[in-house]
């Protein structure tokens, strides 16, 4: 299965033809084209061009999945071996509305930091590209890949 971006770097093609007439044609195939492929990427909803990831410090990349994952010292999807992170630290959801991840602080000693600011225990926060999360004292960063 293509995604997005093939597709649309597919249905772009290159002209330089001069003549109107199949200017006109090719106009007309190439967004019967998009719009046939527009139909199509509404019937796979989970399709997402971007893949995202949190990248540690010492560059150490962790592919999130489009579904909760648990991240903590133990028996959670992203384990972290630090004493300032708890057994189970925080949650990162995704919404696949809006094709984002988000943060949820679970009560933590130590905290769950986006770009420096603590954010609430119990509470969603949505991630930016390039946002820093720090959970206790380990850093990570917010990252995607097309």
């Amino acid at each position: 299965m293509q995604h997005k971006a093939e597709m649309l770097l597919w249905l772009r093609p290159q002209l330089e033809c001069k003549d109107v007439k199949t200017l006109a044609s090719l106009k007309r195939k190439t967004e019967k084209a998009f719009k046939d492929a527009k139909k199509i990427l509404r019937r796979v909803p989970d399709m997402s061009v971007t893949s995202w990831f949190l990248v540690s410090s010492s560059g150490t990349r962790h592919r999130l999945p489009q579904e909760m994952i648990f991240v903590g010292r133990e028996e959670c999807e992203l384990m972290l071996q630090s004493r300032s992170v708890d057994k189970q630290h925080a949650v990162i959801n995704y919404d696949p509305n809006k094709d984002e991840h988000m943060v949820k602080d679970l009560g933590s000693l130590n905290g769950t930091f986006v770009n420096e600011l603590r954010i609430p225990d119990q509470e969603y926060v949505y991630l930016k590209l390039s946002d820093v999360i720090r959970f206790g004292y380990d850093i990570l960063f917010h990252s995607s890949h097309s």
